[in-house]
């Protein structure tokens, strides 16, 4: 019987590693083949409003024919966005700063309202 602890304990340890890279490791995550991060921020100054949108592909497969939809008839269009790629995208001069929808080709559809950070003390706008 004691011989047989070692034994036991080797294999508690691979399968303890072996459920680690599993699920905790990015190998071990399950990527979805068409998805997409947007994260719509504006940030009011003293003399005027900063705003952007930030992107990017989470998905697994290039998203084809980006088009974000900014309200008040603007639209940009960005073409394909390639897995991992990021994009900032400045709206449109004088838009209402209100939401953004992205689609693409993929059936992807992100609508967003635009966030406020907290403003840090001493931080410019602050």
């Amino acid at each position: 019987m004691a011989s047989k602890i070692p034994i036991f304990g080797g294999i508690a340890a691979a399968a303890g590693i072996t459920v680690f890279v599993l699920f905790f490791t990015p190998a071990g995550i399950s990527q979805e083949e068409y998805s997409l991060s947007v994260d719509p921020t504006k940030e009011k100054q003293s003399l005027f409003i900063m705003a952007r949108v930030s992107l990017e592909n989470t998905g697994s497969k290039p998203l084809t024919n980006v088009e974000l939809n900014f309200g008040d008839g603007d639209k940009i269009y960005l073409g394909t966005l390639k897995p991992g790629q990021s994009e900032i995208i400045s709206p449109p001069q004088g838009n209402s700063l209100q939401f953004v929808i992205v689609t693409s080709n993929e059936g992807v559809y992100v609508s967003k309202v635009y966030r406020e950070p907290i403003a840090m003390p001493g931080m410019m706008g602050s």
